[in-house]
């Protein structure tokens, strides 16, 4: 990646570019790059497209690639969502002609600089033109990054901005603020603002500054709940309501906490390892561990009442028979005594 961004920065520009994964944050900062560095303001207004290939044929992206530059001496243009490159099946709404695409890639326009942007966790590498693709493009997987490498990362981000920051820190900010890594990006341009340039970000800074993400406060919320602080619960659960979050919302969120609670439970008991179980259930590592930790402090037969009353407050919710509020404060009592007993 930084050999990637350095190229780009030094204007060494491949005519072919491929960026796929899952990490969106490495594909939107490449993107960027490539926005900065290989066109100016005045020459993106004549030399820049964007094609989304879900609606459009990706030979209509093709003859742009092919269209001589105006006002300028490259043109940059940029093809989202190539489907076609995955083994999915998906309605399509267009019919793409691959041969167009296979030809060009074969012999790219020298002065158009081409990005093909695939955000697929994988492509199909048994196909001819995927093989094809990976052999004649700068290519670059964008992959999610574990606990640890959020954690060097956000280290590295601190660095950049011109301030310090440690592990403990980072990762008590990744436990505050989630793991989406564009929210992260600017948590810590935030913090390093707070700090001053040669500063260091501490704990309290990050526990005073950072935004709770909402999946981070329906965390919080369970855990006071199952630890029988139900005051501090409910307190966390009308924070959310005057900020406007939707009550059905919430209990989707709740729903999905303890589904991954109970899926980790039982993947553990066949042997699975929390990567492996993160790997299986295509969630972050970060919160497969988080769902660990919390999965010791239920039964089984525990978890399959709490999803029972989850499927029944999720049916009073959209029945109309009780004030949406009123349904998840239920709920939330019904864990407590629970736990109580």
């Amino acid at each position: 990646m930084d050999e990637l961004w350095k190229k780009i920065e030094r204007g060494q520009f491949s005519p072919l570019y491929l960026l796929y994964g899952a990490e969106d944050y490495f594909i939107q900062k490449t993107k960027q790059k490539l926005l900065d560095h290989a066109l100016t303001p005045e020459e993106a207004d004549f030399n820049y497209a964007s094609y989304d290939l879900g609606e459009v044929p990706v030979e209509t992206a093709v003859e742009d690639a092919e269209t001589f530059p105006f006002m300028g001496e490259r043109r940059l243009v940029i093809a989202h969502h190539p489907f076609f490159l995955t083994a999915e099946k998906q309605k399509q709404k267009v019919e793409h002609q691959l041969d167009k695409l296979e030809a060009y890639v074969k012999s790219p326009a020298p002065y158009t600089v081409f990005v093909l942007v695939a955000p697929y966790e994988k492509l199909d590498e048994r196909k001819k033109l995927v093989k094809l693709i990976k052999k004649q493009a700068a290519t670059f997987q964008a992959k999610k990054l574990n606990e640890r490498e959020l954690e060097g990362w956000l280290v590295s981000r601190a660095a950049e901005e011109g301030c310090r920051i440690d592990r403990k820190a980072a990762e008590h900010l990744i436990s505050l603020a989630g793991t989406n890594m564009i929210a992260l990006d600017h948590e810590i341009i935030k913090l390093a603002l707070y700090a001053g340039s040669g500063n260091e970000i501490t704990d309290g800074m990050v526990e005073l500054l950072t935004a709770r993400s909402l999946e981070q406060n329906v965390f919080e919320l369970v855990e006071k709940v199952v630890h029988r602080r139900i005051d501090e619960a409910l307190r966390i659960y009308y924070d959310l309501l005057k900020l406007n979050e939707e009550p059905i919302k919430i209990l989707a969120l709740l729903a999905g906490q303890f589904r991954l609670i109970y899926q980790t439970k039982e993947l553990a008991r066949r042997g699975y390892g929390q990567q492996q179980i993160a790997s299986y259930l295509k969630v972050h590592p970060y919160r497969v561990k988080l769902a660990a930790g919390q999965a010791g402090l239920f039964s089984a037969g525990e978890l399959n009442r709490i999803m029972a009353l989850l499927a029944d407050s999720d049916y009073q919710m959209k029945s109309g028979g009780l004030k949406k509020e009123m349904i998840i404060e239920m709920f939330l009592f019904q864990l407590h005594e629970m736990k109580a007993k």
